[in-house]
């Protein structure tokens, strides 16, 4: 079957086309993204304003178009922290219903790590022993431990890329006081989890998901995404260490001319690898394994899970 995944996401809406049954490795087979950056759209109320609502239905309304165009059956549409954090979700959420049709779901952001964890698992599969898993959003850092399909412990934690960079950092370069306090801020929130990780034992395995971690990777020497899946990419503290300080100095467009950096990230890429180093660092990560798969994916396979597998319209 053609699945879709609608993706509301605090930087972009990212709708993923995958055919897919229960059982086998879903196979993409479209992608449709734009940029709304919605945790930066916030008013000092807390709410997405009225042309931030009229461009997410809009934006919305085209992703189910192409979805309809693709030949999906279903598209399983989700919002994660922008939209749930937002003071007027509910207006939002019967808005982009009324005008479009779908219901988003809002997921809370244990699911958010719940379903990131379950697709590192089936991506790096039983072997991978106790698995430690990282995702920086634009809204969100989610954190997951365990050893089964779900995690013994997982939390999310307000320090998306979009999120501190809105609120911490301004001036291009920012000011080195601003960067200090930051820095500052984002280890005292990750302290604050750290015992929930670190009485499970040490991890056998650490993977990170989402763009930031790619880019870090990829700056620091990864292979490019042109080499394939299947490519082990790896970034360590060590040269995360090193990278933090040229990233502080750098103007937005200096960091998007570095290798694997798009122009619609590059802004938010220090605040990025501040939350990155610090995770590292206070749950004593010296290295970690990038992951193709991330929450997206762990939707697919959640509904793919529920599917009826003795149904034959259902494996068609």
């Amino acid at each position: 079957m053609r699945l879709g995944v609608l993706d509301v996401g605090s930087n972009t809406v990212h709708l993923l086309v995958v055919d897919a049954h229960p059982g086998a490795r879903p196979l993409p087979a479209h992608s449709h993204k734009a940029e709304l950056r919605l945790a930066e759209l916030l008013d000092e109320d807390g709410a997405i304003g009225p042309p931030g609502v009229d461009r997410l239905v809009t934006t919305i309304a085209g992703a189910l178009q192409a979805a309809e165009d693709k030949g999906c059956e279903d598209v399983l549409a989700f919002a994660t922290s922008a939209v749930r954090e937002a003071s007027n979700a509910d207006t939002v959420l019967a808005r982009v219903r009324d005008e479009t049709g779908i219901d988003l779901t809002v997921l809370s952001g244990a699911e958010e790590a719940r379903l990131t964890f379950l697709a590192a698992r089936r991506w790096f599969g039983w072997s991978a022993g106790k698995l430690l898993v990282l995702d920086i959003g634009g809204g969100s850092l989610e954190i997951a431990f365990g050893i089964d399909e779900e995690p013994d412990a997982a939390v999310s934690l307000p320090l998306g890329a979009g999120r501190l960079t809105a609120g911490w950092l301004q001036g291009d370069p920012p000011d080195p006081a601003q960067v200090k306090a930051l820095r500052r801020h984002v280890r005292a929130s990750i302290a604050r989890s750290v015992g929930e990780f670190t009485r499970f034992g040490r991890p056998d395995h650490v993977v990170a998901t989402s763009k930031t971690f790619k880019q870090l990777a990829r700056i620091a020497g990864a292979a490019r995404s042109t080499e394939g899946l299947y490519v082990q990419r790896t970034l360590s503290r060590k040269a995360l260490e090193e990278w933090v300080p040229k990233l502080a100095v750098m103007t937005t467009e200096e960091r998007g001319n570095l290798p694997g950096v798009s122009d619609g990230r590059a802004a938010q890429l220090l605040a990025g690898a501040l939350v990155a180093e610090g995770a590292m660092d206070l749950l004593g990560i010296e290295d970690l394994e990038i992951c193709p798969w991330a929450l997206r994916e762990g939707v697919i396979l959640r509904r793919l899970d529920h599917l009826p597998a003795q149904d034959p319209a259902a494996l068609a």
